[in-house]
């Protein structure tokens, strides 16, 4: 199907922790509009796609958010790998910490957990282009 290259599409290394910025940008991992739902929508819409050229399309824009994923992640990541339990306790992050620690878990900013109602896939190639384009900030 794809190689996967053991590495980031783009290196990232940050080196101070930030619990407040990691808080915002985890709504690109696991938001409405995060990474999570668009490669899940991509995914899913090209199977009733009737043109395999946009159905290529489709599965490479899909597997290409599933990079973007991984960016967003490690980004949270070294936002938070060594925050001390005070800083935990006093950031905006210390909800999510009671719950996952520092593990990576899906959700948006507002700490709603990320759900397939985020995506729609209709099976209407127009309808369905119109909701990516929408979802991606794109206008019509």
């Amino acid at each position: 199907m794809w190689c996967y290259e053991k590495r980031l599409q783009h290196p990232i290394k940050i080196t101070q922790t930030n619990p407040k910025i990691a808080q915002i940008i985890i709504s690109q991992f696991g938001g409405p509009d995060g990474e999570l739902a668009a490669s899940m929508r991509y995914l899913s819409q090209r199977y009733t796609m009737p043109y395999k050229e946009v159905t290529g399309i489709l599965t490479d824009i899909g597997t290409e958010e599933l990079a973007h994923m991984e960016m967003v992640c490690t980004i949270v990541y070294q936002l938070t790998k060594n925050l001390t339990p005070e800083e935990i306790e006093k950031s905006v992050f210390g909800t999510y910490y009671v719950d996952h620690t520092l593990a990576l878990w899906p959700q948006a900013a507002s700490g709603t957990p990320w759900t397939a109602a985020y995506i729609q896939s209709k099976g209407d190639p127009i309808t369905d282009l119109h909701e990516d384009m929408a979802a991606d900030g794109a206008t019509v």
